[in-house]
């Protein structure tokens, strides 16, 4: 039976709309890249809202953030609920923001009602999930779970050169702790960012695991020429290497159909001129797959690919892993605890494999972990015209209420 506890719709969709002025866009969007004078703008906003509910907050020294409200059984290691609130630089009104409000809507809720949790609850905004500026992505829930240590967080540079060190201290976000902590259990409510709920017609998404991902660029070396004087034959075009081999990409994604993806995102083509055959381009892969396997030998056909482009096309072509994330399998106890509250509340739902990266992804390598996924229109995301209902939020943020308090009524029981 779902808890008499009720989150409040009206005021998570305010909540959401009001935080949406934060770097909002003239199309109706969010540009709040992370560590900008933006992003300090809604961290002061969330250490406000979640300062008046009694929380103590704290920031650790990489700026992810921490709302702590105690819990009346000593010696128990906090549930953390959240999620991200940096936006890509076109991004939407959901994507991540729903985790950190839908779950400060339930601390909101448990405080208003008096209710105490056994276990202490903490509501957390990572830094740098999106990756926009400072790439890799989920980096502040990456140094939390040690995959990667403060020291190479701090030397990453963004596109205009800046480092991750300089940004964070110049919006004055750096804390003194050091990241990472015990927890009981991590819940994240997130869109699906994907259209298998819109289009089953399903309220909650119960999320079992993430697709494993890696991330490539690829640096091409021809020859520049004269674009009128220089033969066909006699090329070495780096740009007509870079499109065959964003050819084979989609090739390879599409051999492995229908739960593989191949995308490149980004290319850089030097020395980007009307009359010169491109000397160098700079691109990117990503591939995605929910097998392991699978995505080890998606990796071998993109590089003999690329050994058989740079051949036939006269390149040299050097390729480098960026990111390197496993398949992840989420705890069955937190997954089954999500499914008996959507259950319990009496929403359509089905089980869902993520397509998208999150925090939860690193969490779940140092404490049980789980996600729920509310549909987003059209499946759209990373985009200004990101759209979610307010009966969907509010449906998510309940399911994540309910699945933390019968994790915690677990905790209590032991």
């Amino acid at each position: 039976m779902p808890s008499n506890l009720r989150i409040d719709p009206q005021r998570l969709w305010s909540t959401l709309m009001e935080t949406a002025a934060i770097g909002a866009t003239a199309k109706g969007g969010i540009n709040r890249q992370t560590l900008t004078a933006e992003d300090g703008q809604v961290r002061a906003w969330f250490k406000r809202e979640t300062e008046a509910l009694g929380c103590k907050v704290s920031v650790d020294e990489v700026g992810n953030m921490f709302a702590l409200r105690p819990g009346r059984q000593p010696g128990l290691a906090p549930i953390a609920l959240g999620s991200h609130l940096d936006t890509q630089p076109t991004g939407g009104k959901f994507d991540g923001n729903l985790g950190v409000l839908g779950a400060l809507e339930a601390m909101r809720t448990l405080v208003a009602a008096g209710y105490e949790t056994n276990a202490p609850l903490v509501v957390v905004n990572w830094t740098n999930e999106e990756g926009a500026r400072f790439a890799p992505a989920m980096l502040g829930s990456g140094v939390f779970a040690g995959v990667y240590s403060r020291a190479q967080a701090d030397a990453i540079a963004d596109i205009e050169g800046v480092r991750f060190r300089a940004a964070l201290d110049g919006i004055g976000w750096r804390g003194e702790a050091k990241a990472g902590m015990p927890l009981s259990a991590y819940l994240e409510l997130h869109i699906e960012q994907g259209p298998i709920l819109e289009a089953e017609d399903k309220a909650i998404g119960v999320v079992t695991g993430v697709q494993g991902v890696r991330w490539y660029e690829a640096a091409i070396i021809g020859r520049e020429s004269h674009a009128g004087t220089t033969p066909m034959p006699r090329r070495a075009d780096a740009l007509a290497a870079c499109a065959r081999l964003v050819g084979e990409v989609r090739t390879i994604a599409l051999a492995h159909a229908p739960t593989a993806v191949g995308t490149v995102g980004r290319v850089e083509v030097r020395p980007n001129s009307p009359n010169v055959i491109p000397g160098e381009v700079v691109m990117t892969v990503d591939l995605r797959h929910h097998d392991d396997a699978t995505l080890g030998a998606m990796e071998k056909e993109m590089y003999a690919a690329v050994e058989k482009i740079a051949r036939e096309e006269k390149v040299q072509i050097a390729t480098k892993k960026l990111h390197d994330i496993a398949a992840v399998r989420f705890d069955r106890a937190c997954v089954a605890a999500v499914r008996a509250a959507a259950e319990a509340l009496g929403h359509a739902h089905r089980d869902i494999i993520s397509g998208a990266g999150h925090d939860a992804v690193h969490l779940s390598r140092i404490t049980p972990t789980a996600m729920i996924f509310v549909p987003c229109k059209d499946g759209l995301s990373h985009n200004e015209t990101e759209s979610a209902t307010l009966e969907h939020c509010a449906a998510g943020a309940q399911v994540l209420l309910e699945a933390a308090l019968a994790l915690d009524a677990k905790l209590g029981g032991r």
